[in-house]
């Protein structure tokens, strides 16, 4: 990142978060802001009834949350922290949704992840694909095969 005359982060011409990285950006904004103001509904209102789906809904509002501030900030440190976090969403897309294909009762109440997204159109499950993607573009060209 580049700094402005009046000292604020500008972001790098090609970074993380631009062009059609912007998408990306807003995707995980809007899931962020959905997942999470869902889950504090949940968890405050209606803890008892599913709670590991609704801390689960949590758990995912803060990785998308995570990723959010990784593209937008730019930068190598911030492109790594994406991939981990990427990696860490699709596992529980995978996980969750396959937990609630073989064992439904164990949800009484739906997640972001349950079925693979399905209630979201399977963004979730696209989401960290195309991520990962898009930062393995963007890795360093000193790492680059």
């Amino acid at each position: 990142m580049a700094e402005a005359r009046t000292g604020t982060r500008v972001p790098a011409p090609g970074g993380i978060g631009t062009g059609p990285g912007r998408l990306l950006v807003t995707l995980y904004a809007v899931f962020t802001i959905g997942a999470a103001s869902r889950s504090i509904y949940q968890l405050s209102t209606r803890f008892d009834e599913a709670p590991l789906a609704y801390v689960l809904s949590a758990l995912a509002a803060l990785v998308y949350g995570f990723i959010t501030v990784a593209l937008v900030r730019g930068g190598e440190r911030a492109r790594v922290l994406a991939v981990g976090c990427c990696v860490a969403e699709l596992a529980g897309v995978l996980v969750v949704g396959t937990w609630t294909v073989l064992d439904p009762a164990a949800f009484p109440d739906a997640t972001v992840w349950s079925n693979y997204g399905m209630g979201y159109l399977f963004i979730p499950l696209a989401l960290p694909i195309t991520g990962l993607l898009w930062l393995r573009r963007h890795r360093n060209p000193a790492d680059r095969p």
